[in-house]
């Protein structure tokens, strides 16, 4: 297993983030007020502590991204305008990612929704790709990123696409997730390119809970990847639910903050089941079992058949 010290010397320089002292601090902006966690007793035991003196946080400084949101075209049960409908009826979110899973057009065919009815937050497309060993958020890319490939060379397929990598539900054994070994792996491999940009630790949904604790104290002693948050939704109702916030409002500025390091991942009250309904739920299940193989093997039996007719050629 890697050493301590060969993370540690990934973690991005500048200010400690979340912006607060050792006492937990209050963000408080329109119609919403937010507590930013105090840094973990691993991280202020690794940092000496300065008495300075810290510039206020002004209102509305902070932004809020839900950067794993789920559409019809995917296994989610609503289509991108009912979504985004939502959204900015509440107004709470400055920026939103559609990320189903292993197929990137849902995402595009939001962005010409989006630019049409001229909402006003931000939108990412991006999509959600099975690798090898688990699921990897690719953010900020409009080609596909192909399936069942190496963690490391998907990350790296990401970063050519000019996208940025997120690891989902980091651990969890309830879903495909990268577990802690893969994670180790790829993050003691020299080549950075091949290193994920961010982790979620923040996901309202079980898969969320299930190791959601592990992995915030790994990544404040290990990792140091950014922080990132994702409602993970597949109803619209959900969506908001767990985000990433960010200094800024917009995708540009969450994008360097990503980079910087300088985000923090937040969850919210969950949707109680009677908002949604259990037969609304047991249809997105099934959904979910018919809609996400058949777009996960498709591409995948397009290549074999290639490869099968090459081979008689």
């Amino acid at each position: 297993m890697p050493s301590r010290t060969a993370f540690a010397s990934r973690r991005g320089s500048g200010s400690r983030w979340p912006p607060c002292g050792p006492a937990s601090r209050r963000i408080e902006s329109a119609n919403r007020t937010r507590t930013i966690p105090a840094p973990t007793m691993e991280v202020m035991a690794s940092e000496p502590l300065r008495m300075e003196p810290e510039a206020p946080i002004k209102p509305n400084r902070f932004g809020r991204a839900d950067l794993q949101v789920h559409t019809a075209h995917g296994d989610g049960m609503e289509d991108a305008r009912d979504i985004f409908e939502r959204v900015e009826l509440r107004g709470e979110l400055d920026v939103v990612a559609i990320t189903d899973h292993d197929d990137v057009r849902g995402a595009l065919e939001a962005r010409d929704v989006h630019a049409r009815a001229h909402y006003h937050f931000e939108l990412i497309t991006g999509s959600e790709v099975t690798t090898l060993q688990g699921h990897l958020l690719a953010l900020w890319i409009d080609v596909p990123i192909p399936s069942f490939r190496s963690l490391e060379a998907t990350v790296a397929a990401i970063h050519r696409a000019g996208g940025l990598a997120v690891v989902p539900h980091p651990f969890s054994a309830l879903t495909r997730s990268v577990g802690r070994r893969s994670l180790e792996r790829v993050l003691a491999i020299e080549d950075a390119t091949t290193h994920p940009d961010g982790i979620e630790l923040a996901n309202p949904t079980s898969m969320g809970w299930d190791t959601g604790p592990r992995a915030r104290r790994l990544n404040a002693t290990r990792y140091h990847l950014a922080e990132t948050g994702g409602s993970d939704a597949h109803f619209a109702e959900a969506v908001g639910n767990a985000y990433t916030l960010f200094p800024g409002h917009d995708a540009a500025s969450l994008r360097t903050a990503i980079l910087e390091r300088r985000t923090s991942g937040i969850i919210e009250q969950g949707t109680p089941l009677r908002a949604i309904g259990v037969r609304r739920l047991l249809l997105q299940q099934v959904r979910g079992l018919a809609v996400t193989p058949r777009k996960v093997l498709g591409p995948a039996a397009a290549r074999l058949r290639d490869r099968v007719r090459g081979g008689l050629a």
